[in-house]
């Protein structure tokens, strides 16, 4: 398994088609609610092994604060421990590049998975736009 910056066309277009089949067609998220203009300036991140791409996950500057979104899982990779891979190498990068925290919006049925990487979810529950219930969450780098 790698995980890697996708920092290539090629890697990009592999983190979205990821995102296009965990987020699009399992979740049935709006295709216009998926993909945004943040998309062309965050730093995308790509887990993949021989067969191809399982995951991905984007990281959006802001300020200290290192937002991480659009963290998906093929379904044939979860349970694997790769989710937890992905954000521990997006949260090791982040440290490495001097933020300070990191913030990121769960889907209300992963924040127990959240909470095991240490972020506290804080706020009301709020619809993000796609449809499903999300918290915001944070913890300290």
């Amino acid at each position: 398994m790698r995980i890697a910056t996708a920092d290539d066309e090629n890697a990009r277009a592999a983190c979205f088609a990821v995102r296009r089949a965990v987020f699009i067609v399992e979740q049935n998220i709006p295709e216009a609610e998926e993909w945004d203009e943040t998309d062309k300036t965050c730093t995308h991140f790509l887990a993949e092994d021989d067969s191809g791409p399982l995951g991905c996950a984007r990281l959006i500057a802001q300020g200290d604060t290192a937002k991480i979104g659009r963290v998906a899982v093929m379904a044939q990779a979860r349970g694997t421990g790769l989710g937890r891979a992905i954000m521990e190498h997006v949260m090791t990068t982040a440290r490495a590049a001097g933020f300070t925290h990191a913030l990121l919006e769960a889907q209300l049925y992963v924040i127990p998975f959240y909470e095991g990487l240490g972020f506290v979810a804080e706020g009301p529950e709020y619809d993000d736009g796609s449809g499903i219930l999300h918290r915001v969450m944070r913890r300290q780098l």
